[in-house]
């Protein structure tokens, strides 16, 4: 299933990605530092998505209180949480 999430202090706007059978695919990060952005999709690709949300929950970036990966943790765990 495809979603799309808003992202909340953080320099990328939304985050796209797929999540088939609990396992992460096309991770897409909208706006935001572009290099870093396709790091993250590469890294996280056909990974479990419980896996994503345990190593990437709580990354800050800077003085801020979140962070693009911790963004793509929360969406995948909402999304995790749909599907119950």
């Amino acid at each position: 299933m495809k979603y799309n999430y808003k992202t909340t202090g953080t320099c990328s706007n939304s985050i796209e990605f797929e999540l088939t059978d609990n396992i992460i695919h096309n991770v897409k990060f909208n706006g935001g530092c572009n290099g870093n952005g396709k790091g993250v999709s590469a890294l996280v690709e056909n990974m479990p998505a419980e896996e994503l949300v345990k190593r990437l929950k709580g990354i800050k970036c800077g003085f801020k209180d979140t962070s693009c990966p911790d963004q793509l943790a929360t969406a995948v765990q909402m999304a995790l949480e749909s599907q119950k």
